[in-house]
């Protein structure tokens, strides 16, 4: 079967993509960026990458139409508060429009679940997608979930982080919402088992585990699952704006996604029936269960996908290709360069690609997390994304307040761009190079002002950036991980 996939960089897509692919199908991968799309290596010949920004009419001269079934995994709650559903809705129209001029059989889209007459602007904002969607001529089947509960799903992290890092919360009233959560396991099962299913045809199904928990309830289940104490004491005052400042202060989310959450939350999420379930005959995850399942990914490393790199297909910036080519004119540069003798030139390239996270940036880590909680103070996301993976890193992965552009292992090379709040534009390289047979090791930031602002911010950081890079430098060419 060939199948088209929106939103193929996304946390959903990059979950079901593989399941795709070993199922024997053929997949035509939608990307606005193909530098944030990474081939599964055993399947590439099966994998066809289709260029586009559903946000513009889709070209339909160079458009593929020869495929069976195709996924509509498009959101753009991350990265806005006022325009979403703007952009939501414009989105879907593009793609409605381009979608009857194929052969498609079938449009499966993942969305909110949205039985309460009252609905947040985020979930009226999906339900007039799946009415857009619905207004095809090709067969639509809506699966409706509420929070899923998987490694690198913004909803996990976000448990993640609030309870292993407060003892004690104080919360808003909106954690006696009832919700019922879903294994993301169980979302990518049913979204593979619907395919061209002609008794899902025009019709929306809810889906959830079988516990309607409070978000109070999913916190302390998640702390019993990690065997932590944890206090929480709500609060009937705390408005939605306070609310939204919480979420972004103590987590990873960014402030757009914070205040479209509390929104959200405040809703209750409840399955109307588990219908779908039943036909399927699909056996549904535990709460509990699914946050051990989540766990083990993350102890093994093996985070398939995480919400944070997929903030590149929602970002206002069409491509980041047009940054790979670091610019030159009307820049300020500190560029270092010292010779590899404490190491070898794979370790020294291993440390480079372990960089920043947990593992931090070698030196200064402090001034690192300073410069974080300042980039989160004016609106920023700060250092709390981390990374996805451990030691891995690919182009298009976020890197605490750094986007992954270049990863090159043959080359030696990796560039960052930066997504903090600057006034300009910066970034970050690092090479392995030969010179007259010896390895040398190059650290370069490259900053461009904007105005008389960015040029005052560049002197002002000066003294900083002597003691951090130069100490970055040499500690990244020195390095040694301890042995287990």
């Amino acid at each position: 079967m060939k199948i088209l996939l929106t939103g193929a960089t996304g946390y959903i897509g990059k979950r079901i993509l593989p399941v795709l692919l070993e199922a024997g199908h053929e997949i035509i991968a939608c990307v606005r960026d193909p530098l944030s799309f990474e081939y599964p290596k055993q399947h590439r010949e099966r994998i066809h990458l289709f260029q586009v920004d559903f946000l513009e009419e889709v070209p339909l001269e160079e458009a593929p139409k020869d495929f069976d079934v195709a996924y509509y995994l498009i959101h753009s709650m991350s990265n806005s508060i006022s325009d979403f559903e703007e952009l939501e809705a414009k989105a879907a129209r593009h793609f409605r429009d381009f979608i009857d001029q194929t052969q498609a059989q079938q449009v499966i889209y993942l969305t909110g679940i949205v039985n309460e007459e009252k609905l947040s602007r985020h979930l009226a904002s999906r339900l007039q997608v799946e009415k857009i969607l619905g207004e095809s001529k090709i067969p639509l089947t809506a699966i409706r979930a509420g929070i899923i509960i998987g490694s690198g799903s913004a909803s996990f992290e976000i448990v993640r982080d609030l309870v292993e890092k407060l003892p004690i919360m104080i919360a808003p009233r909106w954690l006696n919402t009832k919700c019922q959560p879903v294994a993301i396991r169980n979302v990518v099962e049913i979204l593979t088992k619907v395919l061209l299913r002609k008794d899902t045809y025009d019709q929306s199904f809810d889906i959830g585990s079988k516990e309607v928990l409070t978000y109070q309830e999913m916190l302390l289940g998640y702390a019993k699952v990690r065997n932590l104490k944890r206090l929480i004491i709500t609060l009937p005052v705390m408005t939605p704006r306070l609310s939204s400042y919480w979420l972004y202060f103590v987590t990873s989310t960014t402030y757009p996604l914070a205040v479209n959450l509390v929104n959200s939350m405040k809703i209750d999420v409840v399955v109307r029936d588990n219908q779908l379930v039943d036909m399927l005959n699909i056996e549904m995850i535990p709460y509990k269960e699914a946050v051990r399942m989540a766990f083990q990914k993350i102890e093994q490393n093996l985070i398939a996908s995480s919400w944070k790199d997929a903030l590149i297909s929602s970002s206002s910036k069409s491509s980041l290709q047009e940054y790979m080519q670091v610019p030159t004119y009307g820049c300020f540069v500190d560029y270092k360069e010292i010779p590899v003798t404490n190491n070898t030139k794979e370790q020294v390239w291993a440390n480079i690609q372990a960089i920043g996270g947990e593992r931090g940036w070698y030196y200064g880590n402090w001034l690192w997390k300073i410069r974080g909680y300042l980039d989160k103070l004016v609106g920023g996301i700060g250092l709390r994304r981390g990374r996805t993976h451990v030691h891995k890193i690919q182009e298009g992965d976020a890197l605490d307040f750094w986007r992954v552009l270049i990863a090159d292992d043959a080359e030696k090379r990796l560039l960052l761009y930066a997504e903090m709040k600057l006034p300009g534009e910066a970034w970050l390289e690092f090479n392995i190079v030969e010179e007259e047979e010896k390895p040398m090791l190059q650290q370069t930031a490259t900053f461009r002002p904007y105005g008389v602002m960015g040029r005052l911010y560049w002197y002002a950081i000066i003294p900083l950036h002597y003691f951090v890079f130069n100490g970055m430098i040499k500690n990244l060419e020195a390095f040694q991980p301890k042995r287990k």
